[in-house]
């Protein structure tokens, strides 16, 4: 196989794990939302279980996208020197801060025996979608 050809296995695989890594981002908020509403025991348990399960799932796909993302990066260490490269890498950075902070929700609600407020949830549970657009536009278009 030629380097090209590994080069594009390594892409799919990268593409692959972002989108694992995007469901878990996409999902896991909406859960600390209904988490936050729940008022019995078993729910909140319930609750705490799958955000935990989800959490190692994407974070699992968050590790398998940055080694192949690396992997490639290896490869075509030229980007580095792209601007819109630069924007990408800028938006991932915030990205794993905001994938961090859903391990800290998790064990917020988790140790929280009663309803909360689910506004800034809300808010929250959107944030992945700014990152999905930027992160896409930016590696399709390369607008600079």
């Amino acid at each position: 196989m030629q380097p090209t050809n590994y080069y594009l296995w390594l892409k799919a695989l990268h593409i692959t794990f972002m989108v694992t890594w995007f469901a878990g981002l996409f999902y896991l908020p909406r859960l600390f939302i209904y988490h936050a509403g729940a008022d019995d025991l078993p729910g909140r348990k319930r609750f705490s279980l799958m955000e935990k399960r989800l959490y190692g799932i994407m974070s699992l796909g968050a590790v398998l996208t940055a080694m192949f993302g690396l992997a490639l990066l290896w490869m075509n260490p030229d980007l580095l020197s792209r601007t819109w490269f630069q924007a990408k890498l800028l938006l991932l950075v915030a990205m794993v801060a905001y994938h961090l902070h859903c391990r800290h929700w998790i064990r917020r609600l988790e140790s929280t025996a009663a309803t909360e407020p689910t506004r800034g949830l809300r808010w929250f549970n959107e944030i992945p979608v700014i990152f999905l657009l930027g992160i896409v536009f930016l590696a399709v278009l390369k607008p600079f």
